[in-house]
């Protein structure tokens, strides 16, 4: 299979590509966060931080979007996510985590390449999916999670 090199530069490779699609797109820093900033308000998804994360991952099933508002995929998988929250909100919360706002929680679990989505069951991380992910596989995801 891969050793860890190949590994590596397979993530090297996922990062580039997601900061090169924001250049080739056009967006500007400033443009990407506002347009992220101009999410549903209905939508209940929770922003963490260093200070909230462990809290709000500690009871039930959490679903966690790491992302950055200067990643072109993660800015796709932002409404995915939101519409993943106002259908399981009756069983479990999604929040979502700037990995540049809070480093440590992102080192801690070991993202490398952004958009990440977490789910844990009572702090403990139970699937995890790297890239853009569809809503189905979410959902599915958090399914099992229960």
């Amino acid at each position: 299979m891969f050793d860890k090199g190949d590994e590596m530069k397979n993530v090297f490779l996922i990062t580039i590509t997601c900061c090169v699609i924001g250049l080739v797109s056009g967006c500007s820093e400033k443009r990407l966060t506002e347009h992220v900033d101009q999410s549903d308000p209905s939508a209940p998804v929770e922003e963490l931080d260093q200070k909230s994360f462990e809290a709000a991952i500690s009871n039930g099933v959490v679903l966690v979007d790491f992302w950055a508002p200067w990643c072109g995929p993660c800015r796709m998988q932002g409404p995915i996510v939101e519409k993943i929250a106002k259908e399981v909100q009756d069983f479990a919360k999604v929040a979502k985590l700037d990995v540049d706002r809070s480093p440590k929680v992102a080192r801690k679990f070991g993202i490398r390449s952004i958009p990440t989505l977490i789910i844990f069951k009572d702090g403990q991380p139970t699937k995890r999916f790297v890239g853009l992910t569809k809503s189905q596989d979410l959902l599915s995801a958090i399914e099992a999670a229960r």
